[in-house]
């Protein structure tokens, strides 16, 4: 929880006495004259920014031939992305390995797909691109044979902006909540004394699946990909003066 104190100050004989509980209910005192409010709202902006998942497997009779498969499919890949615009400390790499592929992987094919599929090489990055360029960026990647990719996260630059845009627009809702309460009482609203916000945290995101690589000959168009909203939501326990 992120606690924002506004004022360090006492105001006469004013006592504030915060718990778990007071928090959760609107609580009206004439021997300590406070009001305190809780008070939850929301903002929603759309995703700036991208993160992709990029990856590909390879396959070869022998582990050196897999290899050499996988190096070739590899640099391919890098090199699209770079030619594409993406900088280099954009492309992150996540896990590579070198494998012998296990018979249940296999159940389906002839016995001559069984012998070139011996061993395999797979190997992912994270890709990291403006949200309006995500579905250039993976379409790129995956035309340069990266057939394991698909999964984007919508992220914004500067997250913590929102979280702040949430708090005060829950706090304003808070105060037009105490001043109509505080009318109610023929009094008049005062100073805030203490307030503390809680920032909800976003919903899981759904992700794409892994998608195959379109045949060379193919010149399909990038898949129609558009930014997710970001959402976030601040609860906030606000205590006021009331005169």
């Amino acid at each position: 929880m992120k606690i924002l104190r506004l004022a360090a100050f006492a105001l006469g004989p004013i006592a504030l006495v915060l718990s778990a509980a007071s928090a959760q209910t609107i609580q009206i005192n004439k021997e300590n004259r406070t009001i305190a409010v809780t008070s939850t709202d929301k903002v929603i902006s759309m995703a700036d920014t991208a993160k992709l998942h990029i990856g590909f497997v390879a396959y070869g009779p022998d582990s050196d031939s897999a290899y050499a498969n996988g190096s070739r499919v590899s640099n391919a890949i890098v090199r699209a992305l770079t030619g594409a615009g993406v900088p280099n400390d954009a492309i992150e790499s996540e896990n590579q390995s070198v494998s012998p592929v296990q018979e249940y992987q296999l159940d389906k094919l002839t016995p001559a797909e069984k012998a070139q599929r011996k061993f395999q090489v797979t190997q992912s990055w994270t890709v990291r691109a403006n949200a309006n360029d995500a579905a250039r960026v993976l379409d790129v990647a995956v035309k340069a044979g990266a057939n394991q990719s698909g999964q984007i996260e919508w992220n914004l630059k500067d997250e913590n902006a929102l979280d702040a845009e949430a708090a005060a627009k829950a706090l304003q809702h808070a105060r037009a909540q105490a001043e109509q309460m505080a009318r109610s009482l023929n009094a008049r609203l005062g100073a805030l004394l203490y307030a503390s916000n809680e920032t909800q945290a976003a919903p899981p995101r759904p992700l794409m699946r892994a998608m195959a690589a379109a045949p060379a000959a193919m010149k399909a168009e990038p898949l129609a990909i558009n930014p997710r909203q970001i959402e976030r939501s601040a609860t906030v326990y606000a205590v006021f003066a009331i005169e």
